[in-house]
Protein backbone atom coordinates (compact mmCIF):
# COMPACT_ATOMS: atom_id res chain seq x y z
CA UNK A 1 0.00 0.00 0.00
CA UNK A 2 0.90 3.70 -1.05
CA UNK A 3 0.41 6.59 1.75
CA UNK A 4 -1.54 9.33 1.31
CA UNK A 5 -0.37 11.94 -0.64
CA UNK A 6 -1.58 15.66 -0.21
CA UNK A 7 -4.22 17.54 -2.35
CA UNK A 8 -1.92 20.77 -2.94
CA UNK A 9 0.22 19.43 -5.73
CA UNK A 10 0.12 17.49 -8.52
CA UNK A 11 0.99 13.99 -6.85
CA UNK A 12 1.04 15.40 -3.41
CA UNK A 13 -2.81 16.25 -2.61
CA UNK A 14 -4.67 16.72 0.66
CA UNK A 15 -7.03 14.40 -1.17
CA UNK A 16 -5.05 11.43 -2.68
CA UNK A 17 -6.05 8.61 -4.10
CA UNK A 18 -3.16 6.30 -2.75
CA UNK A 19 -1.91 7.03 0.77
CA UNK A 20 1.28 6.99 -0.07
CA UNK A 21 4.60 6.81 2.44
CA UNK A 22 -0.93 13.22 -2.02
CA UNK A 23 -2.40 34.59 -28.75
CA UNK A 24 -4.70 31.82 -29.34
CA UNK A 25 -6.93 34.30 -27.19
CA UNK A 26 -8.08 36.83 -29.79
CA UNK A 27 -9.51 34.06 -31.95
CA UNK A 28 -11.05 32.36 -28.48
CA UNK A 29 -13.21 35.71 -26.92
CA UNK A 30 -14.87 35.53 -30.57
CA UNK A 31 -15.92 32.18 -30.41
CA UNK A 32 -17.26 32.45 -26.21
CA UNK A 33 -20.86 31.52 -26.40
CA UNK A 34 -23.56 33.81 -24.73
CA UNK A 35 -24.40 33.23 -20.97
CA UNK A 36 -26.74 30.41 -20.44
CA UNK A 37 -28.69 28.73 -17.69
CA UNK A 38 -25.17 27.24 -16.86
CA UNK A 39 -24.11 30.44 -15.66
CA UNK A 40 -23.56 30.94 -12.05
CA UNK A 41 -26.53 32.40 -10.16
CA UNK A 42 -26.42 35.18 -7.87
CA UNK A 43 -25.31 35.44 -4.28
CA UNK A 44 -29.06 36.12 -2.74
CA UNK A 45 -30.40 32.86 -4.76
CA UNK A 46 -32.49 30.78 -2.94
CA UNK A 47 -32.85 26.91 -4.05
CA UNK A 48 -35.89 27.89 -5.79
CA UNK A 49 -33.83 29.80 -8.41
CA UNK A 50 -30.91 27.80 -8.81
CA UNK A 51 -28.94 27.41 -11.95
CA UNK A 52 -29.23 24.48 -13.94
CA UNK A 53 -25.82 23.08 -14.83
CA UNK A 54 -26.01 21.78 -17.60
CA UNK A 55 -24.06 20.62 -21.11
CA UNK A 56 -23.50 22.65 -23.90
CA UNK A 57 -24.79 21.74 -27.55
CA UNK A 58 -22.26 19.19 -29.35
CA UNK A 59 -19.80 21.52 -30.62
CA UNK A 60 -19.11 20.82 -34.48
CA UNK A 61 -15.72 22.83 -34.57
CA UNK A 62 -14.10 25.67 -32.95
CA UNK A 63 -12.39 25.89 -29.63
CA UNK A 64 -15.49 24.13 -27.45
CA UNK A 65 -14.79 21.46 -30.07
CA UNK A 66 -11.28 20.70 -29.50
CA UNK A 67 -11.85 20.76 -25.80
CA UNK A 68 -13.88 18.13 -25.92
CA UNK A 69 -11.80 15.95 -28.22
CA UNK A 70 -8.93 16.47 -25.81
CA UNK A 71 -11.16 15.54 -23.28
CA UNK A 72 -12.27 12.17 -25.34
CA UNK A 73 -9.04 11.17 -26.12
CA UNK A 74 -7.66 11.67 -22.38
CA UNK A 75 -10.98 9.18 -21.13
CA UNK A 76 -9.94 6.67 -24.04
CA UNK A 77 -6.04 7.20 -22.94
CA UNK A 78 -6.43 6.78 -19.15
CA UNK A 79 -9.55 4.66 -19.20
CA UNK A 80 -11.56 6.78 -16.92
CA UNK A 81 -14.59 6.11 -16.44
CA UNK A 82 -16.04 10.12 -16.09
CA UNK A 83 -14.75 13.55 -17.38
CA UNK A 84 -16.71 16.36 -16.63
CA UNK A 85 -15.58 20.16 -17.21
CA UNK A 86 -16.33 23.82 -17.59
CA UNK A 87 -14.47 25.84 -20.04
CA UNK A 88 -15.16 30.01 -19.67
CA UNK A 89 -13.41 33.37 -20.73
CA UNK A 90 -14.74 36.51 -18.88
CA UNK A 91 -17.54 34.18 -17.66
CA UNK A 92 -18.87 33.55 -20.30
CA UNK A 93 -19.22 29.45 -21.46
CA UNK A 94 -16.62 28.57 -24.07
CA UNK A 95 -18.01 24.76 -22.82
CA UNK A 96 -19.19 22.60 -20.46
CA UNK A 97 -19.62 18.84 -21.39
CA UNK A 98 -19.68 15.70 -19.52
CA UNK A 99 -18.44 12.20 -20.88
CA UNK A 100 -18.85 8.65 -19.51
CA UNK A 101 -21.05 7.07 -16.53
CA UNK A 102 -21.45 8.28 -13.20
CA UNK A 103 -22.17 4.84 -12.45
CA UNK A 104 -22.77 1.63 -14.74
CA UNK A 105 -25.65 2.75 -17.32
CA UNK A 106 -25.76 6.26 -15.57
CA UNK A 107 -24.92 8.79 -17.79
CA UNK A 108 -22.53 11.87 -16.20
CA UNK A 109 -24.03 15.09 -16.30
CA UNK A 110 -22.61 18.54 -15.32
CA UNK A 111 -25.17 18.89 -12.98
CA UNK A 112 -23.43 15.93 -10.83
CA UNK A 113 -22.05 16.83 -7.21
CA UNK A 114 -18.38 15.42 -6.00
CA UNK A 115 -15.95 15.75 -3.09
CA UNK A 116 -13.61 19.51 -3.84
CA UNK A 117 -11.58 18.26 -1.45
CA UNK A 118 -8.47 21.19 -1.55
CA UNK A 119 -10.64 23.41 -3.27
CA UNK A 120 -11.88 24.58 -0.02
CA UNK A 121 -8.63 25.38 1.38
CA UNK A 122 -8.33 28.35 -1.47
CA UNK A 123 -11.81 29.26 0.14
CA UNK A 124 -10.11 29.25 3.15
CA UNK A 125 -7.30 31.00 2.07
CA UNK A 126 -9.44 33.93 0.76
CA UNK A 127 -11.84 33.77 4.23
CA UNK A 128 -8.82 34.70 6.00
CA UNK A 129 -7.15 37.36 4.11
CA UNK A 130 -11.41 39.11 3.77
CA UNK A 131 -10.66 38.92 7.67
CA UNK A 132 -7.52 40.78 7.18
CA UNK A 133 -9.49 43.27 4.95
CA UNK A 134 -12.08 44.01 7.78
CA UNK A 135 -9.59 44.48 10.64
CA UNK A 136 -10.73 41.97 12.61
CA UNK A 137 -7.20 39.91 12.28
CA UNK A 138 -3.78 40.77 11.75
CA UNK A 139 -1.85 37.90 9.63
CA UNK A 140 0.92 37.82 11.82
CA UNK A 141 -0.27 37.50 15.62
CA UNK A 142 0.45 34.42 17.52
CA UNK A 143 -2.21 31.81 17.11
CA UNK A 144 -1.56 31.21 21.19
CA UNK A 145 -4.28 33.13 21.76
CA UNK A 146 -6.93 30.87 20.23
CA UNK A 147 -5.57 27.48 20.21
CA UNK A 148 -3.56 27.85 23.37
CA UNK A 149 -3.23 23.86 23.77
CA UNK A 150 -1.06 23.62 20.48
CA UNK A 151 3.06 23.00 21.20
CA UNK A 152 4.72 26.30 20.49
CA UNK A 153 1.44 28.06 19.60
CA UNK A 154 3.49 31.83 20.40
CA UNK A 155 5.55 30.88 17.82
CA UNK A 156 3.43 30.25 14.87
CA UNK A 157 1.17 32.94 13.20
CA UNK A 158 -1.87 32.51 11.38
CA UNK A 159 0.41 33.71 8.17
CA UNK A 160 2.36 30.14 8.89
CA UNK A 161 -1.02 28.34 9.03
CA UNK A 162 -2.42 29.60 5.73
CA UNK A 163 0.88 29.42 3.50
CA UNK A 164 1.92 26.26 5.57
CA UNK A 165 4.86 27.19 6.82
CA UNK A 166 5.30 26.42 10.35
CA UNK A 167 6.88 22.94 10.54
CA UNK A 168 4.32 20.53 11.15
CA UNK A 169 4.59 17.10 9.86
CA UNK A 170 2.06 16.14 7.31
CA UNK A 171 -0.39 13.62 9.30
CA UNK A 172 -1.50 12.28 5.88
CA UNK A 173 2.15 11.14 5.19
CA UNK A 174 2.98 9.92 8.33
CA UNK A 175 3.63 6.29 9.12
CA UNK A 176 0.56 4.17 9.59
CA UNK A 177 -2.18 7.13 8.66
CA UNK A 178 -2.55 5.63 5.13
CA UNK A 179 -2.95 1.99 6.36
CA UNK A 180 -5.80 3.28 8.78
CA UNK A 181 -7.39 5.00 6.35
CA UNK A 182 -7.58 2.22 4.04
CA UNK A 183 -8.41 -0.82 6.72
CA UNK A 184 -11.54 1.69 7.72
CA UNK A 185 -12.59 4.26 4.67
CA UNK A 186 -15.90 5.02 6.89
CA UNK A 187 -14.15 5.98 10.07
CA UNK A 188 -15.06 9.71 11.36
CA UNK A 189 -11.81 11.07 12.26
CA UNK A 190 -12.08 14.13 14.39
CA UNK A 191 -9.86 17.35 14.37
CA UNK A 192 -8.10 16.34 17.43
CA UNK A 193 -6.93 12.86 16.63
CA UNK A 194 -5.76 14.87 13.14
CA UNK A 195 -3.71 17.20 14.75
CA UNK A 196 -2.67 15.04 17.57
CA UNK A 197 -0.71 12.77 14.47
CA UNK A 198 1.27 15.61 13.48
CA UNK A 199 1.98 17.48 16.71
CA UNK A 200 3.46 14.46 18.35
CA UNK A 201 6.22 14.20 15.86
CA UNK A 202 9.34 16.79 15.72
CA UNK A 203 9.23 19.43 13.70
CA UNK A 204 10.55 19.13 10.16
CA UNK A 205 12.34 23.13 11.00
CA UNK A 206 11.79 26.39 13.19
CA UNK A 207 8.49 28.15 11.85
CA UNK A 208 8.38 30.16 9.04
CA UNK A 209 12.01 29.32 7.81
CA UNK A 210 10.91 26.79 5.31
CA UNK A 211 7.84 25.41 3.47
CA UNK A 212 6.16 21.96 3.51
CA UNK A 213 2.31 20.61 2.39
CA UNK A 214 0.74 19.86 5.81
CA UNK A 215 -2.81 18.87 6.12
CA UNK A 216 -2.26 19.66 9.81
CA UNK A 217 -2.35 23.53 9.11
CA UNK A 218 -6.01 23.45 7.27
CA UNK A 219 -7.15 21.87 10.44
CA UNK A 220 -5.77 24.04 13.10
CA UNK A 221 -6.77 27.28 10.72
CA UNK A 222 -10.37 26.63 10.75
CA UNK A 223 -10.05 26.28 13.99
CA UNK A 224 -8.31 29.13 14.80
CA UNK A 225 -10.80 31.32 12.72
CA UNK A 226 -13.84 29.99 14.84
CA UNK A 227 -12.32 30.79 17.72
CA UNK A 228 -11.47 34.49 16.34
CA UNK A 229 -14.79 34.91 14.89
CA UNK A 230 -17.12 32.79 17.64
CA UNK A 231 -19.00 31.42 13.92
CA UNK A 232 -18.92 28.08 12.96
CA UNK A 233 -16.25 27.46 9.87
CA UNK A 234 -18.80 25.96 7.21
CA UNK A 235 -21.36 29.17 8.08
CA UNK A 236 -18.15 31.92 7.59
CA UNK A 237 -17.19 30.15 4.58
CA UNK A 238 -20.80 30.44 3.38
CA UNK A 239 -20.94 34.37 4.43
CA UNK A 240 -18.06 35.59 2.99
CA UNK A 241 -17.07 33.37 0.47
CA UNK A 242 -19.29 31.16 -1.38
CA UNK A 243 -22.54 33.28 -1.37
CA UNK A 244 -20.59 35.97 -2.75
CA UNK A 245 -19.35 34.03 -5.45
CA UNK A 246 -22.79 32.33 -5.85
CA UNK A 247 -21.77 29.23 -5.64
CA UNK A 248 -25.31 27.53 -5.24
CA UNK A 249 -24.13 23.68 -5.57
CA UNK A 250 -20.85 24.37 -3.05
CA UNK A 251 -21.68 22.92 0.45
CA UNK A 252 -20.27 21.83 3.72
CA UNK A 253 -21.14 18.27 5.55
CA UNK A 254 -19.91 16.86 8.69
CA UNK A 255 -20.91 13.54 7.86
CA UNK A 256 -20.07 11.04 4.28
CA UNK A 257 -23.34 12.21 2.33
CA UNK A 258 -23.22 14.08 -0.75
CA UNK A 259 -26.55 15.77 -2.37
CA UNK A 260 -28.10 14.60 -5.42
CA UNK A 261 -27.00 14.22 -8.38
CA UNK A 262 -24.28 12.22 -7.21
CA UNK A 263 -20.99 11.45 -9.49
CA UNK A 264 -20.28 8.21 -8.33
CA UNK A 265 -16.14 7.19 -7.78
CA UNK A 266 -14.12 3.85 -7.90
CA UNK A 267 -11.04 3.28 -7.06
CA UNK A 268 -8.42 -0.02 -6.96
CA UNK A 269 -6.07 1.24 -3.85
CA UNK A 270 -7.26 -1.27 -2.03
CA UNK A 271 -6.32 -3.43 -3.83
CA UNK A 272 -9.76 -4.48 -6.02
CA UNK A 273 -11.68 -2.38 -7.97
CA UNK A 274 -14.80 -0.59 -5.54
CA UNK A 275 -16.80 1.49 -5.18
CA UNK A 276 -15.70 4.37 -2.99
CA UNK A 277 -18.25 7.51 -3.29
CA UNK A 278 -19.21 7.91 0.03
CA UNK A 279 -15.60 6.52 2.24
CA UNK A 280 -15.42 9.51 4.72
CA UNK A 281 -13.43 12.27 3.78
CA UNK A 282 -13.13 13.67 7.26
CA UNK A 283 -9.34 13.47 7.13
CA UNK A 284 -8.99 15.45 4.18
CA UNK A 285 -9.56 18.96 6.38
CA UNK A 286 -10.60 20.91 8.46
CA UNK A 287 -14.47 20.58 9.88
CA UNK A 288 -16.56 22.79 8.11
CA UNK A 289 -14.84 22.94 5.14
CA UNK A 290 -15.59 18.96 3.67
CA UNK A 291 -17.29 20.06 0.67
CA UNK A 292 -18.92 18.98 -2.53
CA UNK A 293 -19.22 20.77 -5.68
CA UNK A 294 -20.44 20.82 -9.02
CA UNK A 295 -18.27 21.54 -12.19
CA UNK A 296 -20.42 25.04 -12.74
CA UNK A 297 -19.63 26.16 -9.14
CA UNK A 298 -15.83 24.83 -9.58
CA UNK A 299 -15.73 27.20 -13.22
CA UNK A 300 -17.10 29.98 -10.97
CA UNK A 301 -14.87 28.90 -8.02
CA UNK A 302 -11.59 28.97 -10.27
CA UNK A 303 -12.27 33.18 -11.77
CA UNK A 304 -13.73 33.70 -8.11
CA UNK A 305 -10.70 32.74 -6.11
CA UNK A 306 -8.01 32.96 -8.98
CA UNK A 307 -9.24 36.66 -9.50
CA UNK A 308 -9.01 37.83 -6.13
CA UNK A 309 -12.48 39.06 -6.44
CA UNK A 310 -13.37 39.05 -3.01
CA UNK A 311 -10.28 40.76 -1.75
CA UNK A 312 -8.11 44.24 -1.80
CA UNK A 313 -5.60 44.46 -3.89
CA UNK A 314 -2.85 44.04 -0.83
CA UNK A 315 -4.40 40.76 0.54
CA UNK A 316 -4.84 39.52 -3.18
CA UNK A 317 -1.44 39.89 -3.39
CA UNK A 318 -0.60 38.29 -0.10
CA UNK A 319 -2.87 35.66 -1.73
CA UNK A 320 0.07 34.88 -4.37
CA UNK A 321 2.69 35.34 -2.69
CA UNK A 322 2.89 35.56 1.35
CA UNK A 323 6.25 35.18 1.73
CA UNK A 324 6.62 31.72 0.26
CA UNK A 325 8.90 32.31 -2.79
CA UNK A 326 12.52 30.48 -2.24
CA UNK A 327 11.22 28.24 0.76
CA UNK A 328 10.91 24.82 0.18
CA UNK A 329 14.40 23.16 0.75
CA UNK A 330 14.86 19.39 1.56
CA UNK A 331 16.55 19.17 5.45
CA UNK A 332 17.11 15.61 7.31
CA UNK A 333 13.20 15.91 8.53
CA UNK A 334 11.49 17.23 5.42
CA UNK A 335 12.92 15.95 2.41
CA UNK A 336 12.83 16.56 -1.19
CA UNK A 337 9.62 14.21 -1.43
CA UNK A 338 8.02 16.79 1.14
CA UNK A 339 9.76 20.17 1.01
CA UNK A 340 9.38 21.34 -2.95
CA UNK A 341 11.05 24.19 -4.00
CA UNK A 342 9.07 27.40 -4.12
CA UNK A 343 10.00 29.93 -7.01
CA UNK A 344 8.84 33.06 -8.30
CA UNK A 345 7.02 30.95 -11.11
CA UNK A 346 6.38 27.72 -9.36
CA UNK A 347 5.30 28.07 -5.41
CA UNK A 348 2.57 27.76 -3.27
CA UNK A 349 0.60 30.70 -1.93
CA UNK A 350 -2.18 31.31 0.64
CA UNK A 351 -4.30 28.37 0.30
CA UNK A 352 -3.61 28.26 -3.65
CA UNK A 353 -0.98 27.45 -6.06
CA UNK A 354 0.49 29.95 -8.67
CA UNK A 355 2.03 27.74 -11.06
CA UNK A 356 3.56 30.20 -13.78
CA UNK A 357 0.39 32.63 -14.44
CA UNK A 358 -1.92 30.27 -13.49
CA UNK A 359 -3.69 30.67 -10.00
CA UNK A 360 -4.56 26.58 -9.27
CA UNK A 361 -6.16 24.01 -7.02
CA UNK A 362 -6.46 20.27 -7.77
CA UNK A 363 -7.60 17.51 -5.40
CA UNK A 364 -7.16 14.22 -5.37
CA UNK A 365 -8.39 11.27 -3.27
CA UNK A 366 -10.47 8.18 -2.91
CA UNK A 367 -11.13 7.63 -6.80
CA UNK A 368 -11.98 11.30 -7.33
CA UNK A 369 -9.63 13.67 -9.19
CA UNK A 370 -10.39 17.33 -10.15
CA UNK A 371 -8.37 20.91 -10.81
CA UNK A 372 -9.96 24.35 -11.07
CA UNK A 373 -6.89 27.10 -12.77
CA UNK A 374 -7.43 30.70 -13.46
CA UNK A 375 -5.37 32.55 -16.18
CA UNK A 376 -5.87 36.43 -14.91
CA UNK A 377 -4.49 37.87 -17.93
CA UNK A 378 -6.93 35.99 -20.17
CA UNK A 379 -9.37 35.66 -17.89
CA UNK A 380 -9.78 31.99 -18.72
CA UNK A 381 -11.40 29.36 -16.31
CA UNK A 382 -11.00 25.83 -16.47
CA UNK A 383 -12.26 23.21 -14.53
CA UNK A 384 -12.45 19.17 -14.47
CA UNK A 385 -13.56 16.36 -12.33
CA UNK A 386 -12.88 12.75 -13.31
CA UNK A 387 -13.54 9.41 -11.92
CA UNK A 388 -11.75 6.36 -12.77
CA UNK A 389 -12.18 2.50 -14.89
CA UNK A 390 -10.61 -0.01 -13.79
CA UNK A 391 -7.58 0.12 -15.31
CA UNK A 392 -6.71 3.86 -14.68
CA UNK A 393 -3.38 5.33 -13.98
CA UNK A 394 -2.45 6.40 -10.27
CA UNK A 395 -1.93 10.34 -10.44
CA UNK A 396 -4.11 13.38 -11.30
CA UNK A 397 -5.73 12.87 -14.34
CA UNK A 398 -7.97 16.05 -14.20
CA UNK A 399 -4.33 18.17 -13.76
CA UNK A 400 -3.57 16.25 -16.70
CA UNK A 401 -6.69 17.23 -18.56
CA UNK A 402 -6.26 20.97 -17.28
CA UNK A 403 -2.87 20.97 -18.55
CA UNK A 404 -3.86 19.87 -22.21
CA UNK A 405 -6.57 22.09 -22.57
CA UNK A 406 -4.39 24.50 -21.19
CA UNK A 407 -2.09 24.11 -23.98
CA UNK A 408 -4.55 24.19 -26.94
CA UNK A 409 -6.13 27.70 -25.58
CA UNK A 410 -2.98 29.13 -24.33
CA UNK A 411 0.49 27.80 -25.71
CA UNK A 412 2.34 30.84 -24.23
CA UNK A 413 1.20 29.96 -20.88
CA UNK A 414 1.89 26.40 -20.39
CA UNK A 415 0.64 24.65 -16.22
CA UNK A 416 3.39 22.93 -15.20
CA UNK A 417 3.76 20.15 -12.89
CA UNK A 418 4.22 21.12 -9.17
CA UNK A 419 6.92 18.94 -7.60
Amino acid sequence: MRSVRSTSVPRRSTSVPRLAAATAFTALVALVAPVTTAGAAGAGDDNSHRRSCVASRPPAHGRAADIMRIAEQAKAEMDLKSVILRVTVDGREVVTGALGESMTGVPAEPAMHFRNGNIAISYLGTLLLRLVDEGAVDLDAPVSRWLPDLPNSEGITLRMLGDSTTGLADYVTSPGFGESVYADPFRQWSAEELVAISTRQDRWYDPGTNWNYSHANFVLLGAAIEKITGTRLDVLLQQKVLGPLGLTETANSYTPDIPTPVLHAFTAERGTYEESTFWNPSWTTAPGAVETTDICDLARSAVGIGSGELLSPASYQEMLNPGTVGLGTPTAKCPQTVCIAQTEATHYGMGVLVVNDWIAQHPLFFGYSAAQAYLPCAHLAIAVSTTKGRNAPDGHTAHIITQRIAAALAPDHPIPDFG
